[in-house]
């Protein structure tokens, strides 16, 4: 029997977030998410980074990435809504709370992420990460859209 999924479908990894770790596109930004919840329990890294939108990978710390996958036990994660905004490119909003335990205690972090549709591919908008790009300047999903009106005000806390 394979392992049941850690993003919590109550399906096993292999036919859950399995074939997104291995370079399936996820179909929808839930499941970008949950698949990224379950990278954070497996500890893969890449992948965490792979699925961040493009321009904001280099920006990305991949050693606290690490030290916070692996240096904590993951408990659960609950996912409250899955928003998708009819736009070109599309965008989605996914709410979850996602807890875990590490040397500080228990924690439960609430957070509602945005995500951008590129080339058949669901990418993580990091608000942590920032965008070289000017409100006039080209989008950098890609979109030949200016920034002010594509993904700059997903970014926006």
């Amino acid at each position: 029997m394979n392992p049941a999924c850690p993003c919590g479908s109550g399906d096993e990894l292999n036919v859950c977030c399995g074939p997104y770790h291995q370079g399936a596109a996820a179909p929808c930004a839930e499941h970008l998410m949950r698949s990224r919840y379950s990278a954070y329990v497996l500890g893969l890294v890449d992948y965490l980074v792979a699925t961040t939108l493009p321009a904001q990978q280099s920006a990305l710390d991949r050693d606290g990435i690490r030290a916070w996958s692996l240096g904590s036990t993951w408990l659960g994660l609950d996912v409250e809504s899955s928003e998708l905004i009819g736009a070109q490119p599309e965008h989605a909003f996914v709410t979850f709370i996602a807890r875990w335990h590490d040397d500080a205690g228990e924690h439960a972090h609430r957070e509602r992420s945005a995500f951008v549709q590129r080339d058949g591919r669901w990418y993580f908008l990091d608000p942590t990460a920032p965008i070289k790009a000017g409100r006039n300047d080209p989008c950098p999903c890609g979109s030949a859209q200016k920034f002010k009106k594509c993904c700059s005000g997903y970014l926006s806390p």
